[in-house]
């Protein structure tokens, strides 16, 4: 156990040393957050940089807030040699190994925390109990479900490179004698997306791998599903439907499978991260009649699947990413559709390319909010 601890907490032995590049979006709230006593949740897409954002954050505990480096500990509860561990078992070695004692303040990783059974009671019990600050990972939505972590725990959910980040990733700075470049850029970030690794090496191999995990492994084989095409073949749909509303009685006939069963898979795809769905605004017998529309958890992914095509979708999906955290619900009155309606009652239509139509844009002149954008061109994406 103890070479185990070290491999995964090497600063307790020397300098730490990163070549991850900074995400200052998250890095820098939860850094500010390590007084409070919240169990800091971080969630997203697989591979999307939670681990990363981890170990920017230990970095930045030992240099900037100069905590000891053994009060700080790590640990990725996917590792197949902790199968036989509790968390609180973990937690007590590592203690006990650094001689550490109970009443001394400790920062605990915990990586993929939804991998140990009972995993919130356990972290009830050391937010309870310990004097520790803890930050866990989770790449299953299922988390946010959780009632026994309710008023403990405080969500940050890490989303794709925006794009100043992909920039920023790429090593790009757009000067402003330059500005003529920055459609180019823009739709080579269309393109590629927001997953880091893709981004920094543009292996399309990466990506079908990514892709292949959450199918077979993250969902096949984790809810022992025997229809695996069926699966795949949904997946499918899902990515072409990508900013468009979709039915799950019209994806069971095509695929011959039962609406519950693509009830079962919708969910499954939900709770990865690979897609997200918002509802058609307005009272909750129109919101529960509706179709949702659907968007993929990253373009690039998207892309991979469908080819890169209709570009009008790819940059619909774009904002939403954007605005996700305005909770945004779609407006459906007589067959005329805009985008989105935030929870500020801010109105967002979405062109890339080409106009609203003569019966849209009466819509969004007369629906009765103030605050209206029409969000067609990079510097307004920009600006949202």
């Amino acid at each position: 156990m103890e070479e185990i601890f070290y491999r995964f907490n090497p600063w307790w032995e020397e300098d730490l040393k990163l070549n991850f590049i900074d995400r200052p979006k998250y890095t820098l709230p939860l850094l500010s957050s390590i007084e409070n006593k919240s169990i800091e949740i971080i969630t997203g897409l697989r591979r999307i940089g939670k681990t990363s954002i981890m170990k920017l954050l230990i970095k930045k505990l030992i240099e900037d807030k100069n905590i000891s480096p053994n009060h700080i500990f790590f640990i990725s509860l996917d590792f197949y040699k902790l199968e036989e561990l509790s968390i609180l078992d973990i937690v007590e070695e590592y203690l006990k190994l650094q001689k550490i004692s109970f009443s001394e303040k400790v920062y605990l990783f915990l990586d993929e925390i939804t991998y140990k059974k009972d995993f919130s009671i356990q972290l009830k019990n050391i937010y309870d109990l310990y004097n520790a600050k803890i930050f866990v990972s989770s790449s299953s939505a299922s988390i946010l479900k959780d009632k026994n972590l309710t008023g403990r725990e405080r969500i940050t959910e890490v989303l794709p490179l925006d794009f100043q980040e992909f920039l920023d990733f790429k090593g790009i700075k757009i000067k402003k004698a330059d500005r003529h470049l920055l459609k180019a850029y823009f739709e080579d970030y269309m393109k590629i997306g927001g997953i880091p690794e893709y981004v920094l090496t543009e292996d399309i191999e990466y990506i079908k791998q990514l892709i292949d995990d959450i199918i077979y492994k993250y969902i096949i084989a984790m809810h022992n599903i025997k229809e695996k095409t069926a699966v795949k073949e949904f997946f499918l749909l899902l990515m072409e439907r990508a900013g468009k509303q979709l039915s799950l009685n019209k994806m069971s006939k095509m695929l011959g499978i039962s609406v519950d069963t693509a009830k079962r898979f919708f969910e499954y795809f939900l709770d990865t991260y690979i897609i997200y769905a918002i509802e058609r605004c307005g009272k909750l017998n129109e919101r529960l009649r509706s179709p949702k529309k659907i968007y993929a958890g990253d373009v690039g992914i998207r892309n991979i699947i469908t080819g890169f095509r209709d570009l009008g979708a790819v940059f619909e999906n774009l904002v939403f990413l954007k605005i996700k955290d305005k909770n945004p619900c779609y407006v459906l009155q007589d067959g005329i559709e805009i985008d989105f309606l935030t929870e500020d009652k801010t109105l967002i239509e979405v062109k890339y390319g080409r106009d609203l139509s003569e019966k849209q844009f009466r819509l969004f002149k007369e629906f009765p909010v103030k605050k209206k954008i029409l969000v067609d061109s990079i510097e307004k994406y920009q600006n949202l």
